[in-house]
């Protein structure tokens, strides 16, 4: 997923209360239009999460009965980091609904853990016994998070300007958090906090600390491993990325969010390997590369934002009304 820091529309979130709805609208059809290539719709997708308000909420939230796992778990993601409870109806519906992929639920539980509202408590504790591994874990998580803000301040503060699973620790150093981050014996919630509080550390080591994480027997923890690496942005994870994506008996999730981490990082190597599994025999996994390799053409190039959407239907009606 595209990092959340540089990617904001400007005077962000919320602003599609003031936007023309016809502008929201537009969006939102690029969105769940399927004739439409998916690095399109993701664009539009990230455009109506920085613009926020229930209009682009009720838009991102019809793409549920879409058929790309990938696109569902990017929806999900994006309505979390809005916190906007007005989100909470759908998230709720989705994370119930054992029609929808594993990786789409866990991905609902998330969402309803970073908006962060005790009303969901209820529901979280119940799906934290699911049959899918990574659902009931992911709801583990979201109680102790919702649970956590009810006794604590969250005052963390991180460069990458997202809503995390869990607060990072506040022990600096690298060898006890890897200690930590590794003991399987551990509540996840704790190992997760060292994994945030590595991540914020972001030096070379931290970056090598995390890596071993990738050898651990959650696959839920070690697709935030991939996630993490992908908002670091350090050529120290590369080798580590290129791994796991190779792993053709990795777990989907695992290598779709390695993939989507080597597009954020956008280098040489990150390009070879995204266009080898292109075609990849996973859904998830080729579409992510997809993504990954436009993210990739964003990193690199001269666009101002990945979110663009906007823009480009902006400069659609200016030309149409140039022509006029």
């Amino acid at each position: 997923m595209p990092g959340d820091c540089g990617h904001v529309f400007p005077g962000g979130p919320g602003r599609s209360d003031m936007l023309d709805t016809e502008a929201v609208e537009s969006i939102g059809r690029i969105l769940v239009d399927v004739s439409r290539p998916l690095k399109e719709r993701f664009r539009a997708l990230f455009t109506l999460r920085n613009l926020g308000g229930p209009l682009a909420i009720e838009w991102i939230s019809r793409g549920f009965g879409d058929e790309s796992a990938l696109l569902k778990h990017e929806l999900a993601y994006c309505l979390g980091q809005m916190q906007d409870r007005r989100a909470i109806p759908a998230l709720s519906r989705v994370l119930q609904d054992q029609s929808q992929e594993p990786m789409v639920r866990h991905e609902a539980g998330e969402a309803l853990g970073a908006i962060g509202n005790p009303e969901v408590l209820e529901l979280l504790r119940r799906y934290s016994r699911d049959p899918a591994v990574e659902v009931a874990e992911t709801c583990q998580l979201a109680v102790k998070r919702i649970e956590w803000l009810q006794n604590n301040k969250d005052q963390s503060e991180s460069q990458y300007c997202s809503i995390d699973p869990a607060p990072p620790a506040p022990e600096k150093d690298i060898k006890k958090l890897r200690e930590t981050l590794l003991d399987e014996s551990l509540p996840l919630f704790d190992r997760y906090r060292a994994m945030f509080a590595l991540r914020n550390i972001g030096s070379r080591e931290a970056v090598l600390a995390l890596g071993d994480g990738l050898q651990c027997n959650s696959a839920l923890f070690r697709h935030e491993i991939g996630y993490v690496f992908g908002q670091m942005q350090h050529d120290a994870s590369i080798p580590q990325l290129i791994t796991a994506l190779k792993k053709v008996d990795e777990n989907p999730m695992v290598r779709h969010e390695c993939a989507e981490a080597l597009g954020s990082i956008a280098k040489e190597p990150c390009v070879e390997v995204l266009k080898e599994y292109l075609h990849d025999s996973e859904r998830v996994v080729k579409e992510s590369c997809e993504v990954a390799l436009d993210m990739l053409e964003y990193e690199n190039g001269p666009e101002f934002q990945y979110a663009d959407a906007l823009i480009k239907l902006k400069k659609t009606e200016s030309e149409n009304l140039t022509l006029s």
